[in-house]
């Protein structure tokens, strides 16, 4: 099974859980009536609703019923989508070294159509080289062994495969120029880092862009954030803001429209990707 099928099983969980959500709604049944009836909790339920957790069949039978649903092709068209939502994706086999809430987010990655993203701290994981990486992972995690590191480090490469894969999202990334000039590793990771960035700018499906310190203030000054756009029309865009341990998504539409608006300055403000290219090219003779 290819990485953008199991990818896709996170769409089909949060489209399953939105999908059963209106027909309770409509239904005018409270999240606790539906646990009771599937001998659960109301928090269950509404982490169900929201994607966040696996799928028994059983579960989803009872709640169809509940809901009224007795037509067999829709009833079974749904239990198809439960089944396809609980495929394990290839990262759960890191799962020593990948927080659930993080899960989440790789699944959902590798399942957008659209990446947009803002960086300020360091290189987009997505763009890192394994030098990178291993420094990035290493300094966040002063005392880590070498096995954890190494295994984290791979986790990173196994991610960047989305970018060469035949269905490869779009990418683009604006990179402050704080994120360059912070040094990870020695002059020579530094050096590769941003020949690769040079290199990978280059590819049709990544648009890169460097917002330089001689702008002045800007669109990002809230931090970074990721934002996902899925080939999915029921699936809204959502924004991603990590924590330090944890992690935030935004989907309310007016909430998403900020980032959006934020995300368009950002590009707009910036060198165009050439420049940006230059930009890099400057900043690689200075090192």
């Amino acid at each position: 099974m290819s990485a953008s099928e199991t990818s896709g099983s996170v769409v089909r969980r949060i489209l399953l859980g939105s999908q059963l959500r209106r027909l309770r709604e409509s239904r005018g049944i409270t999240r606790e009536a539906a646990g009771y009836s599937i001998r659960a909790s109301e928090s269950k339920i509404s982490r169900m609703e929201l994607g966040r957790v696996s799928f028994k069949a059983r579960d989803v039978q009872d709640l169809l019923t509940l809901y009224g649903v007795n037509d067999e092709r829709e009833r079974e068209a749904l239990l198809a989508l439960a089944r396809e939502a609980n495929i394990a994706g290839w990262w759960h086999s890191y799962g020593d070294v990948l927080p659930g809430w993080f899960q989440t987010y790789v699944g959902l990655e590798g399942a957008a159509s659209l990446i947009r993203t803002y960086e300020v701290q360091f290189v987009h994981g997505l763009l890192q080289t394994v030098e990178y990486a291993r420094a990035v992972v290493a300094r966040g995690m002063p005392g880590a062994p070498e096995v954890e590191i190494e295994r984290r480090v791979a986790l990173r490469q196994e991610r960047q495969k989305l970018l060469i894969a035949e269905r490869a999202p779009q990418l683009h990334c604006v990179l402050d120029e704080a994120a360059l000039r912070r040094p990870y590793g020695d002059r020579s990771v530094m050096r590769g880092q941003l020949q690769h960035l040079i290199d990978i700018s280059e590819r049709p499906n990544v648009q890169l862009q460097v917002m330089p310190f001689n702008f002045g203030g800007h669109a990002g000054e809230s931090g970074s954030f990721t934002m996902l756009r899925f080939p999915e029309s029921d699936l809204s865009d959502l924004v991603y803001l990590e924590q330090l341990t944890s992690a935030l998504y935004v989907d309310k539409p007016d909430e998403v429209g900020q980032y959006e608006r934020a995300m368009t300055r950002l590009q707009e403000d910036s060198p165009t990707p050439a420049q940006s290219r230059d930009l890099l090219r400057g900043l690689l003779q200075l090192i």
